[in-house]
């Protein structure tokens, strides 16, 4: 009789103590992924050289409060995006230098939310490379011409229009889940000039910091966070 209860017993300890450490585990994870957390986990994986503790950060705060983790596509504001980076205009956009190589500048007429055929073509170039890359980004910016106001809903609309040509494209109804819009319209991080050196979809045109900035980048990102 013992010795029959003995493996019952043993049987009935092994989901407890599976379930125990899932737990844990979610626990820790969650720990992890807060958006005030300051200390960056490495990951056990190998990781491109761009994954700096800052753009790690800046990435899972990004992820989790701008609506990539819950699919929502909301996006962030300028002045959601000021607070959640925690940096200045110039350190936020030091941060994209290492990934110049894998950054297409999607450029915009004045005044306008409208993907040319350069764009569209760019946009699925940029994610076509991605591979297995956990997030793809939308940053879209405005020039500072008119009110702040049109500038942000320039910006708002340029995000959107980013979004929902990767969506008619590719009919994949997870891609919110890997997209995640910051909308700085012109109050935050402006690109400087030399960002008409990147790869743009108006590449061979003309290129000053108004045009650079009537825009959105677009970069995939493999990051652990």
């Amino acid at each position: 009789m013992l010795r029959n209860l003995i493996p019952m017993a043993f049987g009935l300890a092994l989901p407890a103590f599976f379930v125990s450490g899932w737990l844990g585990d979610a626990g820790a994870s969650l720990r992890a992924a807060e958006p005030g957390a300051k200390d960056v986990a490495v990951a056990a994986m190998a990781e491109e050289g761009y994954c700096t503790a800052n753009l790690k950060q800046i990435v899972r705060r990004v992820a989790g409060a701008c609506g990539l983790l819950d699919a929502q596509g909301r996006g962030c504001q300028p002045a959601d995006a000021a607070k959640i980076v925690a940096l200045s205009g110039d350190d936020f956009n030091a941060l994209f230098l290492p990934l110049k190589d894998r950054v297409h500048i999607i450029q915009f007429d004045k005044k306008s939310i409208e993907l040319d055929e350069g764009a569209r073509a760019a946009i699925e170039t940029a994610w076509s490379a991605r591979g297995g890359a956990s997030f793809f980004f939308v940053v879209s910016r405005a020039s500072p011409e008119g009110s702040v106001e049109s500038n942000q809903e320039l910006s708002n609309g340029r995000a959107q229009s980013v979004l929902a040509h990767l969506e008619a494209t590719y009919q994949d109804p997870d891609i919110k889940k890997r997209v995640g819009l910051l909308q700085l319209g012109e109050e935050f991080a402006q690109l400087p000039l030399e960002f008409c050196e990147w790869n743009r979809s108006r590449e061979g045109e003309t290129c000053d910091e108004k045009q650079i900035n009537r825009s959105a980048i677009i970069a995939w990102i493999d990051c652990a966070i």
